[in-house]
C-alpha cells in the first residue's frame, strides 16, 4: 500500500470527508478515481464529473502508485 503522505496531489485531514485521502485542495476522494477508473471510465471522463480535481493531480496519483507498486515487486 502506498504511503500517501509522500504524494503531493492528496491530502488527509481528520475532519475533512471523515479523514479519506483526497484530491488535495478538493472534497474528491481518491477512492473515486479507483472505483471510477474500475468500472469503465476514462481519466477525461473522470475529470468531467469532478472539475475540482486537475488532471496533473491525477497523473501525479497513477504515476505515485506505479512506482509504488513496481517498487513493492522489486523487493
Amino acid at each position: 500500500m502506498p504511503n500517501w503522505n509522500a504524494c503531493s496531489a492528496v491530502e488527509r485531514r481528520p475532519g475533512k470527508v471523515s479523514g479519506a485521502w483526497v484530491f488535495a485542495g478538493t472534497r474528491v476522494p481518491l477512492a473515486s478515481l479507483y472505483e471510477n477508473l474500475a468500472r469503465g471510465a476514462t481519466v477525461e471522463q473522470f475529470l468531467e464529473w469532478f472539475p475540482g480535481v486537475e488532471e496533473h493531480q491525477v497523473r501525479e496519483v497513477l504515476d505515485y502508485e506505479a512506482k509504488t507498486l513496481k517498487a513493492s515487486v522489486l523487493r
